[in-house]
């Protein structure tokens, strides 16, 4: 389709620690065993999609991400890995790459997401409406009451997350308006012009945004190279466009006036009645077809369209851009959807690796993982949980609602609940833990509880 496609794959992010390491950098972090980014490359592949570059930060991580995608899709995928500078921001990564977009369209894709939307779906939208720029939205995920990796059972009440408060054409093709971050906690300004123009505006809060946006390159050059200040494509760039797409005047006789930049004020509750009651008496040309006012109203020229593709609610995404996320994601790729798994479920709807091996009257429920040279001992019971491989568990050991990676080891006796256990630690017998993470090769001491907290070596 003659885009170029860009894989923003990240570095080591905060909000991860400890998950994330030097080694294991957030593209590496492994969703039901295989890294979360496979699922981004997957996809562009099967879109046809095989022309790609990159963009990790920092030197280290560029490296261990390059050294995978080179062993993993070496005669699949053309891919150019390209290291910048740690926390410039997916804004400031595009700048630092810009000499490399040639295309006239540019594919921007997070590399933390794990979803089964076609891309191709959203470069034929922004091909068919010649935007400047088409942002795909997806229904908001659900998630658990806590940021701590919530251990789930009875009382987890699944509820969806408010990500973005975006208002749209009648058509749901145009993108009017777009309040990220903490601007959704605040009353809402809607452009005047915008609204003059629209006749009518559908307000959502149920939409998320899926960070993968289709850009005419042009367009994103001028604004990356004017606003050096923009950091983040999200809350920066992507509300600018909107903001900057229609210019109005008033005309009087004929001649451009200046018109106040008022703006409507709209309070954060009850969103759609207040634009329905501002709306009510607007009669205006449908926005996709704005044309002149007449002698004495207001003139609406269009600079450039934003558009949206709306993600079928049938459809997943989700980012992985939190360690409650990193939890959900595992949970969801082995249950709900594990369409995405890429692997064959058992009669018992779980995935036991050949070379795993099991205990006496251990049992493995249904969404469960357990991978390739894994041992378990006797009276084990694991639900609803990934082990990774080359693990040594011993007896009477319970893991629930949690993601254990490569060659750790747990001694006998030990519960382990809403947790997440990094590669090489150590759990020694009657370790309880609940609702924990635990760093690369830490080890939990015997007999100690813990509840809510991150273990980590220093």
């Amino acid at each position: 389709m003659d885009f170029q496609v860009v894989v923003l794959a990240g570095g080591t992010s905060k909000k991860l620690l400890p998950l994330v390491s030097k080694e294991v950098p957030k593209a590496l972090l492994p969703v039901a065993n295989r890294p979360v980014l496979s699922y981004v490359l997957e996809q562009l592949e099967l879109s046809n999609l095989k022309d790609l570059i990159v963009v990790v930060e920092g030197e280290d991580a560029a490296i261990h991400v390059g050294g995978w995608i080179s062993n993993a899709y070496v005669d699949r995928l053309h891919v150019e890995v390209a290291a910048v500078h740690e926390d410039v921001g997916t804004a400031g990564a595009l700048r630092a790459i810009a000499h490399h977009l040639t295309a006239n369209d540019i594919l921007v894709v997070s590399g933390d997401l794990v979803f089964d939307v076609p891309p191709g779906a959203l470069a034929a939208a922004h091909r068919k409406h010649n935007a400047a720029v088409t942002t795909m939205l997806c229904p908001a995920p659900v998630s658990g009451p806590t940021e701590s990796g919530s251990s789930g059972g009875k009382d987890k009440i699944k509820k969806p997350r408010r990500y973005n408060i975006i208002g749209l054409d009648p058509s749901k093709q145009f993108l009017l308006h777009i309040a990220t971050g903490a601007e959704v906690e605040k009353d809402i300004r809607i452009q005047k012009s915008i609204l003059r123009a629209v006749g009518q505006m559908e307000i959502r809060a149920d939409l998320m945004d899926a960070h993968m946006y289709a850009f005419k390159r042009s367009v994103l050059q001028e604004v990356l190279d004017e606003k050096d200040e923009f950091q983040s494509l999200k809350e920066d760039v992507l509300p600018y466009l909107v903001r900057s797409q229609l210019k109005s005047e008033l005309l009087f006789n004929g001649v451009p006036q200046a018109e106040e930049s008022g703006n409507e004020k709209v309070g954060s509750q009850n969103n759609q009645a207040v634009v329905s009651q501002i709306m009510a008496n607007a009669s205006t040309p449908s926005f996709h077809e704005l044309s002149s006012g007449n002698s004495g109203s207001t003139h609406v020229r269009r600079i450039h369209k934003c558009c949206a593709y709306i993600a079928s609610e049938s459809r997943y995404c989700q980012r992985l851009n939190s360690i409650q996320a990193f939890s959900d994601i595992n949970r969801d790729v082995i249950g709900d959807a594990s369409h995405l798994s890429g692997y064959s479920f058992s009669a018992h709807n779980n995935i036991i690796h050949p070379s795993a091996q099991l205990g006496s009257r251990t049992t493995v429920g249904p969404h469960c993982m357990l991978w390739e040279g894994s041992q378990m001992g006797d009276k084990c019971s694991v639900k609803r949980s990934v082990i990774g491989r080359h693990c040594r568990i011993g007896s009477n050991v319970k893991v629930v609602n949690s993601v254990v990676m490569n060659h750790v080891t747990i001694g006998d006796g030990c519960s382990i609940q809403g947790s997440v256990i990094c590669s090489n630690a150590q759990l020694q017998e009657r370790a309880v833990l609940k609702d924990c993470q635990v760093g690369a090769g830490f080890v939990v001491t015997a007999g100690s509880e813990h509840k809510g907290e991150s273990l980590a070596r220093k």
